[in-house]
């Protein structure tokens, strides 16, 4: 348990430094240049899913709670769309109008979804901390940036484009989720 801890305090630390302190950010880049930053960065978060997958698989799971069967599909359901969220990362999408941060708001969904599908010992530290890590984004981040600005939306073709992005990519995650994880989806 420890080194997905570990994995999980890395990934939330490495995130934090941008959006907790900028500075430090600020300071990085002058001494290490934007490449060197960012090298750095991705290097530390390589490190970060490193720890997670090996702490992950050599934790013996032991149960904490029983999830809800009654939620199951419910949650299947938030899945879907929190993969929905994080294609409208890179797209232009109505959702945009209503979801400030898609990206975190579909990790946070992620990790509550998977909350409500695992009550073991493991899917608590990396699931629960994912969520935590991404709702302290979502409100850091407001705060920093202000008043948010929306855009306009696209047209239905790019939003029926962005959907179609989304099945493909749960289709290919449940394909692959037991190679992943060692669980299949259903």
């Amino acid at each position: 348990m420890t080194l997905l801890t570990m994995g999980m305090l890395l990934f939330a630390l490495v995130h934090f430094i941008p959006s907790l302190t900028p500075a430090l950010k600020t300071a990085a880049i002058q001494r290490l240049g934007e490449n060197g930053y960012k090298g750095i960065f991705s290097l530390l978060l390589l490190a970060a899913f490193a720890l997670i997958i090996i702490g992950w698989r050599s934790v013996q799971p032991s149960v904490i709670y029983t999830p809800p069967l009654a939620l199951h599909n419910f949650a299947l359901g938030l899945l879907a769309f929190a993969f929905l969220l994080l294609v409208v990362t890179s797209r232009k999408s109505r959702l945009r109008l209503f979801i400030r941060h898609p990206q975190l708001t579909g990790v946070a969904i992620w990790g509550f979804s998977h909350l409500l599908l695992n009550g073991d010992n493991r899917s608590v530290v990396l699931f629960g901390g994912m969520l935590l890590w991404a709702v302290i984004e979502i409100i850091v981040i407001s705060k920093r940036e202000g008043v948010w600005i929306k855009t306009e939306p696209p047209s239905w073709g790019a939003e029926v484009v962005t959907v179609l992005i989304a099945v493909v990519t749960v289709a290919v995650v449940v394909a692959i989720h037991p190679w992943l994880s060692g669980v299949a989806v259903w």
